[in-house]
């Protein structure tokens, strides 16, 4: 079936449209972050944008850097929000286009807030987030029947790149079963720090997954006591894993089968938990 035979929304001239390009791996975009790179004349992209997804884009388009890394020059926020309306204003298709999902530590709440105030019309188009991607196609689930039943996203740093000042520690410690840190290698020793005065176990398992979905992706299983150790060798991007379903990796890791690596149907010692029902 053809794009076009799916009755999606027509890119308009002096609309921005937010899109989530997912985690990496271009098999991972939705169907209307196909359709929106088959469409603008601008795409304007994060430096986590695979180069493969990119390419997708209609050859006639004009493809605008926007990336923002940790401690490298980058465009300020303001700056770049002022460019999306300047692009609309001259009437261009304008594909905002962001790792991941626009609204989970995407900055794209800012972005579309910005279109609001100069009155720019604008579509936002959810992608697969890191966390979900990365730890898919690392064989560990988010949730889990057998040890957990709710999942927490946090960020690594706040707008002065700072461990957040504003969390509750001792509620993430005592209260969420799996915790999924965004942004943070840079301080990871803090983190680890804070959650175990607030009592998380030393020995919870955790991981670190880098590059996720992508060729270059790398995962190191430890502790969250070893976790600062661990995280010596590996750059940004990555995400932060912490909880009992890290343990699944041994039954669930998919991609490590394909290179030979033999599953463990019992990964947790819970014996058959196969619903009987």
């Amino acid at each position: 079936m053809d794009l076009n035979e799916l009755s999606l929304p027509k890119f308009e001239p002096g609309w921005v449209w937010l899109v989530g390009a997912g985690p990496g791996d271009p098999a991972l975009l939705t169907v209307g972050a196909l359709h929106a790179l088959r469409s603008a004349d601008i795409v304007v992209h994060d430096a986590l944008v695979d180069d493969r997804i990119l390419a997708l884009a209609d050859p006639g388009s004009e493809l605008i850097y926007a990336g923002k890394r940790g401690g490298k020059p980058s465009p300020k926020q303001p700056d770049i929000s002022a460019r999306l309306v300047a692009l609309a204003r001259e009437g261009h298709k304008v594909l905002r286009l962001k790792g991941g999902d626009p609204f989970l530590f995407g900055r794209g709440g800012e972005e579309a807030l910005a279109l609001v105030a100069a009155e720019i019309p604008f579509r936002v188009i959810p992608g697969i987030t890191a966390a979900v991607g990365g730890l898919a196609y690392a064989g560990i689930p988010m949730t889990h029947r057998a040890t957990a039943t709710a999942v927490t996203f946090v960020t690594g740093h706040n707008l002065s790149g700072k461990v957040p000042d504003d969390l509750d520690w001792a509620a993430l410690a005592n209260g969420a079963q799996v915790l999924i840190f965004y942004m943070a290698l840079k301080h990871i020793d803090e983190i680890v720090a804070r959650l175990l005065t607030a009592g998380c176990r030393p020995e919870t398992p955790a991981a670190l997954i880098a590059d996720a979905t992508t060729d270059r992706q790398h995962i190191v299983e430890t502790s969250l006591v070893g976790a600062p150790k661990a995280a010596a060798g590996i750059s940004p991007p990555a995400l932060f894993v912490v909880g009992e379903v890290v343990r699944l990796r041994n039954g669930l890791d998919w991609l490590g089968a394909l290179s030979g690596k033999v599953l463990d149907h019992d990964p947790l010692d819970h014996g058959d938990i196969r619903d009987a029902g």
